[in-house]
C-alpha cells in the first residue's frame, strides 16, 4: 500500500483500473489462496442450466462485498475497506452482503449443483452464513479436516497438479475439527 512499492501489484493497485481480486488475495496469503485458486480453476464445474452470472463458479469471499470473481478489479480504496470490517458471522456489515451474493449464486447455480467451501470449515464465520442458504448441498474437501492454512494450500496444488480432486462431504453435522494428518510428502511439491 506505499507509494513507494514500485513492484508489478502495487502499481496496479494504485492504477485506476486496479487489480484483479484474486492476485491480490494471492500475494496477501500466499501458498494458502494459491492452492485455493489453482484447485478452483482445476475442478469448478458448473452446469450447463446455470444462469451466466454464475460465471465460472469460482467466487472469493470478501470483508464487505460477499463472493465475487477472482478477475473482479480491487484497488487501493477497496483494499481499505476490506482492512477496516470486521469477518465474523456477527457483524452485518461482513454478513450481509455475503449473504446476499450468496442466496443469488444459489439461486443462479440451481438447487442441484453443490457448493464447495475451500475455506476454513474449523470456524463459523464462513460456515454458519453459508450452510444457511446452502443447506446439505454446501460441501467441504474431507482431506481439510485437521490441516491448517498452509497444509491446506500445499494439497490443494498437489491436487490441481495431479488432476486429482478431494473427497467432498457435506459441511452440515460433519466433524470439521480433527487429528492433524500426516504432513505432506516434500517430493511431491508444486513448483
Amino acid at each position: 500500500m506505499s507509494e513507494r512499492a514500485s513492484f508489478e501489484l502495487a502499481r496496479r493497485l494504485r492504477a485506476p483500473t486496479g487489480a484483479p481480486l484474486g492476485d491480490v488475495f494471492t500475494f496477501l496469503s500466499g501458498l494458502y489462496f494459491r492452492g485455493k485458486l489453482a484447485y478452483a480453476r482445476a475442478f469448478a464445474a458448473v452446469p450447463l442450466t446455470a444462469r451466466a452470472s454464475a460465471g465460472n463458479g469460482i467466487f472469493v469471499i470478501t470483508p464487505n462485498t460477499g463472493l465475487q470473481p477472482p478477475e473482479a478489479r480491487v484497488d487501493l480504496g477497496a483494499l481499505r475497506r476490506f482492512a477496516g470490517v470486521d469477518i465474523s458471522a456477527d457483524n452485518p456489515a461482513y454478513r450481509r452482503p455475503l449473504e446476499r451474493s450468496a442466496k443469488t449464486l444459489a439461486a443462479d447455480l440451481g438447487p442441484e449443483c453443490p457448493i464447495v467451501l475451500l475455506g476454513s470449515i474449523a470456524s463459523s464465520k464462513y460456515v454458519e452464513v453459508l450452510e444457511a442458504i446452502s443447506g446439505d448441498r454446501l460441501l467441504f474437501p474431507q482431506e481439510f479436516v485437521g490441516r491448517g492454512d498452509m497444509s491446506r494450500g500445499g494439497l490443494m496444488l498437489r491436487c490441481a497438479a495431479s488432476g486429482q480432486p478431494m473427497t467432498y462431504l457435506p459441511i452440515a453435522g460433519a466433524v470439521r475439527r480433527g487429528v492433524r494428518p500426516p504432513k505432506l510428502d516434500p517430493a511431491t511439491r508444486v513448483r
